[in-house]
C-alpha cells in the first residue's frame, strides 16, 4: 500500500472508531431493530399509535422520521487551549565597565504561532539610551541598551510576558501553507559550526539508506541522532564546536546545542529544509525531572530543532531531549520508557521552554565585531572586548527567573 494511502486509510479508520460515530451506528441499528419490529407486529394485531409512527403508513400523511446519519464522518472536537503565562524577568549587572558598556539580550520570538506567543516586555535600569531592535532576516528580537564612562555600576532589568501551550505535530492533517521559498532557501545553508558536505552529508545519506519520502528521511535522521549521540553537559564551548569535526573525532558528545545542530546538519545536507531553535527551559516538566527547570535559570538553556516536509509545514524535535532524559532519568537501552520518549518527541515540543530564535552566524547590531554563532544568553562590550559568558573574565553577572501568572 503506498504511504498516501496508508495514511488516509488510518484516520479514516481512527475518525470511525471515534465516539460519534460509534453512536451513529447504535442509533442506526434501533431504527433498523424498530422496524423489524413493527412489521411482524402489524401481522398479528393492529399497531398501535406509538408503532404507527415509527413505521407510518404511506397513505397516512403522516411526516416519516429521517433515517440516522449515512456516509457520515464529523470530525472530533478540537481540545480546549493550555496557555499558560509566565513573566520572564532578567537582571544584568555589569563589572569592570570602565570606558561605557554596551548590552545585548535575546527576547522571545515576537511572531505568535499556535504553542507560543508574546505579550509585550518593559525595563528600567541606568542606562543612557535602551531600545528592542528586530532582525527581520534572523526573524528574531533583541535588547539593546548603551552606558556612558560615568555610569559606575551599569544595571538593567528587562521583564517579559509570555504564553506557552504543548505542540503537536498530527500526521494526518496537511498544512494549506507552504513556506516562503526565502526562508526555506536559509534553511539548507551551510553554517560555521554546521557544513553540509564531506562526512556530514556521508553520514546523512547512511542514516536514511534508500528512503526517498522527505517526512520519512526526517524520522530515519532523527532516530539516527538519538540512537549515536551522547549528552554531555560539562562538554566544551559550544560556540567553537563544529559538526563535521564531531563526526570525524567518532565520539558524538556535546549538549543540546551540538545534538540539535547535528541533526540540522544532516537533514539540510540532503535537501530537506532544517533549522534549530534556540530557548530556554521556564518550568518543571510533565515528563521527566530532568526535562524541565525552576528558580534561577541561567543553566536552563535548551536547543530544539524542526524541518520541513511538503504538505506538513514544520514538525518539530527533540533530540537533545532524549538524550538528556536517558542521561538524567538512568534509562536503559530497553526501558518502554524509554521508547516512548523517543516516539514522544518527534513531533512534541513540552512548551515548559521558550523559543528565543533560530538565528546562526549572527550580527549584532552596532558593532563591527565578528558574527556570532548564535544569539542564546547576554552579550557585553566594553573597552575590554566583547563578552558572552559572565564565567569568563567576571565582565558581567545576571540572573533569569519565571513566574506563572
Amino acid at each position: 500500500m503506498k504511504r498516501r494511502e496508508f495514511v488516509i486509510a488510518s484516520a479514516v479508520l481512527a475518525l470511525l472508531a471515534s465516539p460519534s460515530v460509534q453512536a451513529a451506528k447504535k442509533q442506526a441499528e434501533k431504527v433498523k431493530t424498530a422496524r423489524k419490529t413493527s412489521a411482524k407486529s402489524s401481522t398479528k394485531k393492529p399497531a398501535t399509535a406509538k408503532r404507527a409512527r415509527a413505521t407510518p403508513d404511506a397513505d397516512s400523511g403522516e411526516t416519516p422520521l429521517p433515517d440516522a446519519p449515512r456516509n457520515t464522518i464529523r470530525l472530533p472536537d478540537e481540545p480546549l487551549a493550555q496557555w499558560r503565562n509566565y513573566d520572564l524577568r532578567t537582571t544584568i549587572s555589569l563589572k569592570n565597565a570602565e570606558g561605557g558598556a554596551r548590552l545585548w539580550l535575546p527576547l522571545a520570538q515576537y511572531r505568535d504561532t499556535p504553542w507560543q506567543r508574546s505579550f509585550g516586555y518593559h525595563w528600567q535600569g541606568n542606562f543612557e539610551m535602551a531600545g528592542v531592535y528586530r532582525d527581520p532576516v534572523a526573524d528574531m528580537e533583541v535588547f539593546y541598551a548603551h552606558w556612558p564612562e560615568d555610569v559606575d555600576e551599569p544595571k538593567v532589568e528587562i521583564t517579559s510576558q509570555i504564553g506557552t501551550q504543548d505542540r503537536h505535530f498530527d500526521i494526518t492533517r496537511h498544512e494549506a501553507l507552504a513556506e516562503r521559498t526565502e526562508i526555506l532557501r536559509r534553511c539548507l545553508q551551510a553554517t560555521q559550526q554546521a557544513p553540509t558536505d564531506g562526512i556530514v552529508r556521508l553520514t546523512a545519506e547512511r542514516a536514511i539508506g534508500r528512503i526517498k519520502d522527505p517526512l520519512a528521511q526526517g524520522k530515519a535522521i532523527y532516530d539516527w541522532v538519538v540512537e549515536n549521540t551522547i549528552y554531555e553537559p560539562q562538554a566544551p564551548d559550544s560556540e567553537h564546536t563544529r559538526i563535521d569535526q564531531i563526526l570525524e573525532s567518532g565520539r558524538l558528545a556535546g549538549r543540546s546545542i551540538e545534538i540539535s545542530l547535528l541533526f540540522v546538519a544532516l537533514c539540510r545536507s540532503i535537501g530537506i529544509p532544517a533549522r534549530p531553535v534556540f530557548g530556554l527551559r521556564l518550568d518543571r516538566s510533565r515528563l521527566f525531572d530532568s526535562l524541565g527547570a525552576s528558580g534561577e535559570l541561567n543553566t536552563s538553556g535548551h536547543c530544539r530543532a524542526e524541518f520541513y516536509s511538503p504538505g506538513y509545514s514544520w514538525v518539530p524535535v527533540d533530540p537533545s531531549g532524549v538524550r538528556q532524559a536517558i542521561l538524567g532519568e538512568n534509562l536503559s537501552q530497553f526501558d518502554p520508557k524509554l521508547t516512548m520518549l523517543k516516539k514522544l518527541l518527534f513531533g512534541f515540543w513540552e512548551m515548559n521552554w521558550v523559543s528565543f530564535n533560530a538565528a546562526q552566524d549572527v550580527i549584532l547590531h552596532g558593532t563591527s565585531g565578528n558574527a556570532l554563532p548564535f544569539l542564546t544568553r547576554p552579550v557585553v562590550e566594553t573597552r575590554e572586548g566583547r563578552f558572552d559568558d559572565p564565567a569568563s573574565g567576571h565582565q558581567y553577572s545576571y540572573s533569569t527567573n519565571a513566574q506563572r501568572s
